[in-house]
C-alpha cells in the first residue's frame, strides 16, 4: 500500500500563507500540513491558522526541538491556541543541545506529551539509536534526507522494533524549475551540518540524491511512497507568496 502524502512549509512562512495553503492542501486530498519550527518562528502558531480554516487536515510540527522547549509549555500553549489535539502530530527533536543524554532527553519528552495531551508523538530520528527510541518509545518516527532505498531499510528496521510505529519522511522537493536554486542551496546547507553531513557518509549518499526535481518529480515521488508510511513533501518554492505554495501544492496533487 502506497504512502499518505503531506505537505510541508517552515513555520518562516507565516500564519497568512498556512491560513491560505491549508484548505487547499485539505480540498487536494493531502494528509497533513507540517511546519517547521524555525528560530524566530512558531510551528504551534502558524499551525493554529491553519486549524481555524480546515475540519480533518491532520497538523502536525517537524520538530520542535527540546533543547529550546519543553513538554509543558509546549502542552500549555496547544491549550493555549486551542489547536485541536485529535488532529495534532507533534514531531519532536533533540535540538542542538549535544549528544549527551539527548536518548533520555527524547524518551523523557515524548513520555511527557503523550501524557499529557492527546496528540500523536513523532520522534525525529538520525541514527540507529534514536530512530530505535522513536518507534519504541513514540507513536513513530520523522525521518529526512534519504534516498528511497535508505528510507525503506529504516523504516523496515523501525517496524521491526514496532510494527505500529508510523513512518513519515521529509522529502525536499521543487516543483517549479524556477526553484531548483533554492532547492540546491537547501541541500547544499544540510550536508554543510555534522551531524547531517556524518549520516550522509554513514549511509553513503549525497543531499542532493535525497531531493526531488520537476523533471521526475511523479516518479521519484512513486518511490518515496512504496519506502515509508507517510511522504512529507517540504516545499521548496521559487518566492515567499502564498501563491507559490499554491501552485505547489496542484502540482504535487498532480503527481499523487
Amino acid at each position: 500500500m502506497s504512502a499518505v502524502v503531506s505537505i510541508g512549509i517552515a513555520a518562516a512562512a507565516g500564519a497568512d500563507v498556512a491560513a491560505r495553503l491549508a484548505p487547499e492542501v485539505e480540498r487536494a486530498g493531502f494528509h497533513a500540513l507540517w511546519v517547521n519550527d524555525t528560530p524566530g518562528a512558531d510551528a504551534l502558531e502558524v499551525l493554529a491558522a491553519a486549524a481555524a480554516v480546515t475540519e480533518h487536515l491532520v497538523l502536525a510540527t517537524g520538530v520542535l526541538p527540546m533543547d529550546r522547549r519543553t513538554p509543558a509549555s509546549i502542552i500549555e500553549q496547544i491549550g493555549a491556541l486551542g489547536l485541536p489535539e485529535e488532529r495534532l502530530a507533534l514531531g519532536i527533536g533533540s535540538g542542538s543541545g549535544g549528544a549527551v543524554g539527548a536518548l533520555d532527553r527524547m524518551r523523557d519528552a515524548a513520555a511527557a506529551l503523550r501524557a499529557g495531551s492527546e496528540a500523536r508523538v513523532v520522534v525525529g530520528a538520525l541514527g540507529p539509536k534514536m530512530r530505535r527510541l522513536g518507534a519504541d518509545a513514540s507513536d513513530g518516527l520523522l525521518l529526512s534526507w534519504l534516498t528511497p532505498d535508505a528510507a525503506q531499510a529504516q523504516s523496515r528496521e523501525a517496524h521491526s522494533v514496532s510494527a505500529a510505529a508510523h513512518i513519515a519522511l521529509y522529502v525536499r522537493a521543487a516543483a517549479d524549475p524556477a526553484a531548483l536554486d533554492r532547492l540546491d542551496v537547501e541541500a547544499e546547507r544540510y550536508a554543510g551540518y555534522p551531524s547531517y553531513a556524518a549520516n550522509f557518509a554513514r549511509l553513503g549518499i549525497r543531499s542532493r540524491d535525497t531531493v526531488l526535481r520537476p523533471d521526475g518529480f511523479a516518479a521519484g515521488l512513486d518511490a518515496y511512497r512504496a519506502a515509508v508510511d507517510e511522504v512529507v513533501l517540504r516545499a521548496i518554492v521559487a518566492g515567499d507568496d502564498a501563491a507559490d505554495y499554491l501552485a505547489f501544492a496542484e502540482a504535487a496533487a498532480a503527481a499523487v
